[in-house]
């Protein structure tokens, strides 16, 4: 797909490392991951990029959202994987863990794969579910946010993070989310799943986070074993982790991983 927006932070040093690819989740752009992961990676020798899948962020296709699916935005990363000068490794946060699934179903190439706080590969509906029953407030707001009204931004705070963040970061960071297609919604909820056993297996990190309340470590354990992953849990951080407090901890298990693996 034409005009989608690429966010791009060379590498500083003489020798770039493997490039690092984003994939961002539901309800947000690239900015997500521009805050602090992008130049962090930079800094230690990644080319580092974030892509905003159709109708996120600055890419085409907003007024065409609700037709866009997980296999729509799997081609999005195809295409900005392409553009990168070799195979990266791709980093898929919640519903972009999905999306980079269905892109190695389809045959995408990559150097590696990392999947934080990742929608199953059974989908959202488990996790949905004892959501609704055990913090059903929390539900209510999250389900404003699916039907494009205003979230209070202490939902925002308790669906996002794991503890107090200043009220202005709490308040921008909730001026630039946005809604999620419904179709996207549907395949997550069981519709359009990946088919693991049709996809590429690089080698594979998944992340979950200790006190994640979308996808709580439970389900995140349960996608490294079904995905055939090395599974680690992040202490003390809520379901963004790019953005809360301790952001580090994130960035450093996934740098330390690659670095580990030699990329």
């Amino acid at each position: 797909m034409s005009g989608l927006e690429v966010l791009a932070y060379p590498a500083r040093g003489a020798a770039p490392r493997t490039p690092v690819l984003f994939v961002h989740g539901a309800y947000v752009g690239a900015w997500c991951w521009e805050e602090h992961f992008l130049p962090w990676f930079a800094a230690r020798g990644f080319p580092a990029y974030a892509v905003s899948l159709r109708g996120h962020g600055r890419s085409a296709g907003r007024e065409n959202l609700h037709r866009y699916g997980l296999a729509d935005y799997a081609e999005d990363v195809a295409h900005a994987a392409e553009r990168l000068e070799r195979p990266a490794v791709l980093v898929g946060h919640s519903m972009g863990a999905l999306v980079v699934q269905k892109y190695l179903e389809r045959g995408g190439a990559a150097a590696a794969a990392v999947l934080v706080c990742p929608v199953p590969g059974y989908g959202l509906m488990p996790a949905t579910l004892a959501l609704a029953w055990m913090r059903p407030m929390l539900f209510m707001g999250i389900q404003r946010l699916a039907a494009g009204m205003d979230a209070p931004l202490e939902v925002l705070s308790e669906a996002m993070f794991a503890g107090e963040i200043e009220p202005e970061r709490l308040a921008r960071h909730g001026r630039r989310m946005q809604r999620e297609s419904r179709r996207a919604l549907l395949d997550m909820a069981g519709f359009g799943l990946p088919q693991p056993w049709l996809a590429r297996r690089p080698a594979t990190l998944v992340l979950g986070a200790a006190r994640d309340a979308l996808i709580p470590p439970l389900h995140a354990q349960a996608a490294a074993a079904l995905s055939g992953a090395e599974y680690r849990l992040l202490d003390d951080l809520g379901h963004a982790v790019m953005l809360d407090r301790g952001w580090e901890r994130a960035a450093e298990a996934i740098a330390g991983w690659i670095d580990a693996r030699g990329l």
